[in-house]
């Protein structure tokens, strides 16, 4: 199968365990597209974390008036602080939030996105929002579109990965 030697690493930032939860989803859902999937809390990670041979995903929600989520705070901060060139890097993002603050609407993963772009990463397909007050399952949704999501990255990966 292609893309097994793959890694899929998926970054959470979260403050109600909603991100965690859709995380797992894909965890478990996921498995039969991509054989290595790491799903890892930002909690106490820098912009090292991005130093892994990995396609990334970006699994986070928005808090307060659009900011990322108390435990991605560090690693936001760090790819400000302790910028360097990410052109390696191919990524996702699923980015939770609620229509209601339509001002700061995904504004988590949407503030995560606009960064890594600033540092040369490479995104693949397009921000993917949740609504929370639609009343549909993110979970559900979420697997659904990373799985096809994963079809897009998995279709970019060079030959001789």
């Amino acid at each position: 199968m292609i893309g097994t030697n793959m890694k899929l690493k998926i970054l959470v930032g979260t403050m109600t365990s909603t991100a965690d939860y859709v995380a797992q989803a894909i965890q478990m859902d996921c498995a039969d597209l991509v054989e290595d999937i790491e799903v890892t809390l930002m909690d106490g990670q820098d912009i090292s974390v991005f130093d892994e041979d990995a396609v990334y995903l970006i699994c986070t929600s928005t808090y307060g008036s659009g900011d990322v989520p108390d435990n991605a705070r560090q690693l936001y901060d760090s790819l400000d602080t302790q910028p360097k060139y990410l052109g390696h890097v191919r990524y996702g993002v699923i980015a939770l939030g609620d229509r209601t603050y339509l001002n700061t609407f995904a504004f988590g993963g949407k503030k995560f996105d606009e960064r890594l772009q600033g540092l040369g990463a490479q995104r693949i397909g397009e921000v993917w929002c949740h609504d929370a007050s639609a009343g549909t399952m993110p979970e559900e949704l979420g697997t659904a579109w990373c799985r096809e999501w994963l079809a897009q990255a998995l279709s970019t990966v060079p030959a001789d990965a």
